[in-house]
């Protein structure tokens, strides 16, 4: 019996295919099929290979035209009936269509789906590759959601237009789950707790605590003073050599989080520090996989629950543990130290990001320049202090070039209609924020530094641009991170120069597809 992705996926692969001999995009042909090519038939088995340089083959844009769920919006249709049209709009492409051509031809697009397997970073090839499969895939739907089936066989409705962006958003729980149920329960390792893009669905009154306690409508958190009195004195391993790079970076970011979490107690325990790293690593699907089992996990977990629930006894009233502690519980769901386990973990992204945003710094003089002497007058600010609107804006820009969540995935509860065409309960929906981002077609200079765009006070509200999730989703540490962040920059520029970076930016080129957090070092200089 043929499934809905089954026919779904027929169609689709007819017009991969014929794609792919329009732009000469590599694909595997099963054995024995008939490649059209220069109006010869001929058999050849072709399969999707690195370039030399260990890069993808890119998906090149695709002729304009009706694809699966671009019907009218007077048109209900099922998916079911949507698959049948498309199959029969593709009975006349110019290639065969092979049971594994179109799963192999979307490989490109594991970049972006790389939720669904975390491991390692991305490459710049790979996200270059997966931006031209989804403008091909939008050349073809014409802005409707593409029903796309990955190579582990799932079948994933992917946004192409801001429309459903919007929607995305906006929708509840009860339409669009953050939580994915288990069949999906690996997507949610890479994604910050308590944002919209959270590994659980939080309680309305655990969302409320978790957003008063990180004072999340403000630009300075009320314990700003202790913070970056934190801040400031962990910044000196920052800059205690010459060079920067990303271990020298956790060193500092990790104590200095683990002050403002804990307190001062917790500044210098490594051993918590590494149970942390592992549960993150672990979570990103980098350490052990199959092998190590979910009690070697459990085991860690128990170990820095414990270690956190020590700290949390004598924590000042001031530190994010303190301030939940005293908060009212009256439904007795709030977990202290759970709550305080996720600010850490999600705290390890600050690094990178603080990383990227220098490196981005070093390479735009100019931009440096204006940082710094924003960092000087800050320690004059007064009440100002901890603000730092420029230094947020290249922070905000970095996280647009080069997000945390690169991709967003939510799960139907219910049937649900996208352009007309209904989809059943358990759909996975994925918006590729990276992709719309960088969209060079709907965002301007898409692949350039521009912190000043973010000085439009309606920039926050971009539905293009999602650095921290849009809605009831929106991440409620957006405010706080951004502090953090942004004095870190502060406390490297105000007495030091960025010289030399490595990797080698072009200031006025298209920026990288990707930038691994690992391959960064930034030469220091007095000023």
């Amino acid at each position: 019996m043929r499934t809905v992705q089954g026919v779904a996926l027929d169609g689709l692969k007819a017009r991969v295919r014929a794609l792919a001999e329009r732009t000469r995009l590599p694909v595997r042909s099963a054995p024995g099929a008939v490649r059209a090519a220069g109006g010869s038939a001929r058999r050849r088995t072709e399969r999707v290979g690195r370039s030399p340089r260990g890069g993808t083959p890119l998906a090149d844009r695709g002729p304009a035209g009706t694809g699966l769920g671009a019907e009218t919006a007077d048109r209900r249709t099922s998916v079911k009936e949507s698959s049948r049209h498309s199959a029969a709009a593709s009975s006349s492409a110019t290639a065969t269509a092979t049971p594994t051509s179109a799963p192999v031809a979307l490989g490109v697009l594991r970049s972006l789906l790389h939720g669904l397997a975390p491991g390692r970073p991305s490459r710049p090839g790979e996200v270059r590759a997966s931006a031209a499969a989804l403008r091909a895939l939008r050349a073809r739907h014409g802005d409707a959601p593409a029903l796309v089936r990955t190579r582990s066989g799932r079948t994933v409705l992917v946004l192409l237009d801001p429309q459903d962006l919007r929607r995305f958003y906006e929708e509840p729980v009860s339409v669009l789950a953050a939580d994915p149920p288990a069949k999906c329960r690996g997507l949610d390792a890479a994604e910050p707790a308590g944002s919209g893009c959270s590994r659980a669905e939080l309680h309305t009154e655990r969302r409320q605590v978790s957003a008063e306690v990180l004072a999340a409508d403000l630009p300075v958190h009320p314990s700003c003073g202790a913070y970056l009195a934190a801040v400031a004195d962990e910044a000196r391993h920052l800059t205690a050599t010459g060079t920067l790079d990303l271990v020298r970076a956790r060193h500092a970011v990790n104590r200095a989080a683990r002050r403002i979490v804990l307190g001062d107690a917790a500044a210098a325990d490594e051993e918590l520090a590494g149970w942390l790293a592992q549960l993150r690593a672990e979570g990103k699907g980098l350490r052990g996989g199959r092998v190590r089992t979910a009690r070697t996990t459990r085991s860690v977990r128990d170990k820095a629950h414990a270690r956190i629930q020590e700290y949390a006894r004598h924590a000042d009233g001031g530190t994010l543990v303190g301030r939940a502690a005293r908060h009212a519980d009256p439904t007795g769901t709030l977990d202290t130290v759970g709550e305080a386990e996720q600010w850490l973990l999600a705290m390890g992204a600050v690094p990178e990001t603080l990383l990227r945003t220098l490196l981005l710094l070093g390479a735009h003089p100019a931009e440096q320049d204006a940082a710094a002497a924003e960092a000087a007058a800050e320690t004059a600010a007064g009440p100002g202090r901890g603000e730092l609107p420029r230094l947020r804006a290249c922070v905000r820009e970095s996280l647009r070039l080069y997000p945390v969540v690169p991709d967003l995935i939510r799960v139907t509860r219910a049937e649900t209609e996208w352009r007309g065409v209904r989809y059943p309960a358990g759909t996975s929906v994925l918006l590729p924020a990276a992709f719309h981002q960088r969209d060079p077609e709907r965002v301007p200079a898409a692949h350039v530094f521009v912190p000043g765009r973010w000085k439009n006070p309606r920039a926050d509200q971009d539905i293009r641009m999602a650095p921290f999730s849009h809605g009831g989703g929106r991440c409620p540490g957006d405010q706080l991170g951004l502090m953090i962040t942004a004095a870190l920059c502060a406390e490297v520029l105000r007495g030091h120069r960025i010289r030399s970076t490595r990797p080698v930016l072009d200031p006025v080129g298209p920026l990288p597809a990707a930038l691994d957090p690992q391959g960064i070092r930034l030469t220091l200089t007095h000023r």
